[in-house]
């Protein structure tokens, strides 16, 4: 799509919001309205974000496994190099 950009983050970008709680199930998809036997597992998230001013909001989305994994192999990496800053 034209126009459309990635966002870019940097040393200098701010942060606006704080990771408070993360959780996250496993489930298994069964059946649906337009399919019979789906039988898929995926991951449910639930993030708790604090922003600038303190408030919490609710977030969350599912993912298939394999998004899950790369997900947390994102987050170890960026674990890795907040311990080193």
């Amino acid at each position: 799509m034209e126009g459309v950009r990635e966002p870019v983050l940097d040393a200098k970008s701010q942060v606006t919001n704080q990771l408070v709680d993360f959780q996250w199930k496993l489930g298994m998809a069964v059946s649906s309205d337009s399919c019979r036997s789906l039988k898929y597992p995926y991951v449910a998230v639930m993030l708790k974000v604090a922003d600038h001013s303190g408030q919490i909001k609710n977030k969350s989305f599912e993912m298939t496994i394999p998004q899950f994994q790369n997900f947390y192999r994102q987050f170890k990496e960026i674990a890795a190099v907040i311990e080193t800053v």
